[in-house]
């Protein structure tokens, strides 16, 4: 019993944190976190029992409208991130609408929660690797050409 290889259940609680850390890695999580949170919290606000607040009609359903949508593009995010640029772009224009459409944006919290998700998953790009065996190109100062001179970099190396 000394020398067993460790079962399936044991070997998938060890890496459970790295494959969600992997997975995170992969997608525009932060962003997408903070436009869910935003877009919650504007939901939120709608719902309160304010009776100052009064919406009727198309203002109301714009109310519930803006920041459903804003939850859907948090899931979007997290699920398609090749779309992320649309999604994000969406999602920044709906947190400015929700200042108009949903108690002031969910009282700004709710807004710029959204706004700075939105920003964060319009910023994010993948990761790139490279290749195992490929090293980083080597950067030289000695082929820097000043701005006003005839010679080309390739020129100096032939000499």
């Amino acid at each position: 019993m000394a020398g067993a290889v460790p079962g399936p259940a044991a070997t998938s609680r060890r890496s459970r944190p790295g494959r969600f850390r992997r997975w995170r890695r992969t997608r525009p999580f932060w962003g997408a976190f903070l436009v869910i949170l935003g877009g919650a919290e504007i939901l939120a606000s709608v719902r309160a029992p304010l009776p100052v607040i009064l919406h009727i009609g198309l203002q109301g359903m714009a109310g519930y409208l803006v920041p459903l949508l804003l939850l859907t593009c948090g899931v979007l995010l997290l699920v398609t991130p090749a779309q992320r640029a649309f999604y994000a772009i969406v999602s920044i224009i709906l947190a400015l609408a929700s200042w108009l459409t949903s108690n002031l944006g969910g009282f700004l919290v709710g807004m710029l929660l959204a706004l700075v998700g939105g920003c964060l998953a319009l910023a994010w790009t993948p990761r790139r690797h490279l290749p195992a065996g490929a090293a980083l190109p080597a950067v030289t100062t000695d082929t820097v050409v000043p701005a006003g001179s005839e010679a080309s970099p390739d020129a100096e190396r032939a000499r």
